[in-house]
């Protein structure tokens, strides 16, 4: 080649690059990966098809922010159980727990290394040394040394049961060797209906679940704690307050955290409202405030200094409210005071109404066993009491389940010396539903009180027995009188006008004291 085609070929060459350099900047960052993109095939759209308002990426990180930070606080708990001690604790058959103790519960672990475990739950950490929150029911049927605590890291630890409380279907776990990331506690006063939680726990052997919902509903009472099917009963202490979510739990999330927004724990996942066994929906958690109270005293005495009124109660309805007298349907009605108990010592009597505690309303019995479940014996707690239809005030004492909260107390022949009236005819009381007379001087010893009228008859489909009236049993007053004879009851019930509320106290051979409303009929 000639020297002149040379400097030529050279020319073009550098013309070339200094285009391509001008190419390449007029055309932008994109411009090589586009040039070589050429004659490929694309996949997928160039662009999102929507963007993001930044509140709501700013929602979704808070979301991803949550589930990051409270994943490292919920266990995985594993248990042996002793199959002699298995039990049903279901309420029925439409509100459930979800544990190792009943047929359809947890699911077993799905890993090969929990081939000797038989059931699963969660737990939350409530202490960085090593302390652990579940339920009762996950955990009451354990052999010893048979709970197994599986971390979020996968470190594995034998756990101690430090102690159980069934009549708030709570239980206190202990590992030891490590340092451990505790959970916040929220505030239970700021906790409301409709906000955003998080659910964590491991249902169905899938480790470190979460999932989102609301707070669907507040106080929510199902009937499930300290119930047993099999013996088809419930404990009449137990203690429900839980929160609804329709966040997604299944069998093994019980015993797992329900966590706000900022990541603090607002509760403990306990039961579901299935007819399956799996989640339809409706989700129920113990709430912060009843967590931390027992969880105090599990972890400082192994056991609860639960404080107790001494009373049976029931939540006002309007037919109660009208007995009473009161305005509003609200408050809380002593059906029976407990012999020896510290209501009694106060002053409390049979169809008092509740109305707050501490200052504090009470609109249920739920809320009020709430209230006295955060508290323990010897605390004292002032009560907003109404009676014959004004407001009294008493101070109650409260005493453990072992000061001689046993019988109910007996009326002592507090309805008056009624005298012998045995050649009175019994009187039917059609719209009711029962029939009144003298009482039987056959049984007249099998009554501590002599006074009030014999209920011989009650029609099981009539509105007294829907109340609670039930045969063999002594009216001794009606509509705060006392009542000696069944003209006399039937005179009192003449002087009411149909649809008003009226009180009965009663009581039956065993001196169980208890009162009743019912509505007036019409003549």
């Amino acid at each position: 080649m000639s020297r002149r085609s040379l400097l030529t070929a050279v020319a073009l060459i550098g013309t070339g690059v200094v285009m391509g350099v001008v190419l390449m900047t007029s055309f932008g960052s994109n411009a090589i990966s586009e040039l070589f993109a050429l004659g490929t095939t694309d996949l997928g759209a160039r662009q999102a098809p929507a963007t993001s308002p930044a509140a709501v990426k700013a929602l979704n990180d808070q979301f991803v922010a949550v589930a990051d930070a409270v994943t490292k606080s919920v266990v995985s708990i594993s248990v042996k159980t002793d199959k002699k001690k298995m039990r049903t604790p279901f309420g029925n058959d439409f509100f459930r727990f979800f544990g190792p103790d009943g047929n359809d519960l947890e699911e077993e672990p799905q890993d090969n290394n929990n081939d000797d475990y038989d059931g699963a739950g969660s737990g939350v950490m409530v202490t960085a040394d090593g302390y652990i929150v579940t339920n009762n029911h996950v955990v009451e049927n354990a052999i010893e040394g048979g709970i197994k605590v599986t971390t979020a890291d996968q470190r594995e630890f034998k756990a101690k049961l430090v102690g159980r409380d069934p009549l708030t279907d709570l239980a206190v776990l202990k590992i030891d060797g490590g340092t451990f990331q505790a959970a916040h506690f929220a505030d239970r006063t700021n906790i409301r209906v409709g906000e955003w939680v998080v659910a964590v726990g491991n249902p169905l052997g899938l480790k470190s679940t979460v999932t989102t919902g609301i707070i669907s509903a507040d106080g929510r009472a199902i009937g499930i704690v300290g119930s047993d099917r099999l013996r088809a009963q419930r404990n009449r202490f137990a203690v429900e307050n839980f929160l609804q979510t329709d966040a997604a739990i299944n069998p093994g999330n019980s015993g797992g955290g329900l966590f706000n927004l900022d990541g603090s724990l607002v509760g403990i996942n306990t039961a579901i409202a299935s007819t399956t066994g799996y989640n339809a929906g409706y989700g129920f958690a113990i709430p912060i405030d009843m967590v931390k109270s027992v969880a105090l005293d599990l972890i400082e005495d192994g056991k609860i200094q639960r404080g107790y009124i001494g009373i049976e109660i029931t939540s006002i309805d309007e037919t109660s409210a009208k007995a009473a007298g009161l305005n509003n349907v609200s408050g809380v009605y002593v059906n029976k005071v407990v012999k020896g108990g510290a209501a009694e010592a106060a002053g409390l009597e049979v169809g008092d109404v509740i109305l707050d505690v501490d200052g504090q309303p009470v609109k249920t019995s739920n809320e009020l066993q709430n209230q006295i479940v955060l508290r323990r014996a010897g605390d004292r707690v002032k009560l907003k009491v109404w009676r014959d239809k004004k407001e009294i005030t008493k101070t109650v004492t409260l005493k453990s389940m072992d000061d001689g909260e046993s019988d109910v107390a007996s009326l002592e022949g507090r309805a008056g010396g009624a005298t012998d009236s045995s050649d009175e005819d019994p009187v039917s009381f059609k719209g009711l539903g029962f029939t009144a007379g003298p009482i039987p001087s056959d049984i007249k010893k099998d009554f501590s009180s002599k006074a009030g009228v014999f209920v011989s008859k009650v029609d099981m489909r009539g509105r007294a027995a829907r109340r609670g009236l039930r045969p063999n049993t002594l009216i001794l007053k009606a509509d705060g009188k006392d009542v000696t004879s069944a003209q006399q009851l039937e005179n009192i019930l003449k002087s009411k006008r149909a649809g008003d509320g009226i009180m009965f106290v009663i009581v039956d051979k065993e001196g169980t004291r208890q009162a009743i409303t019912l509505e007036v009929p019409e003549a």
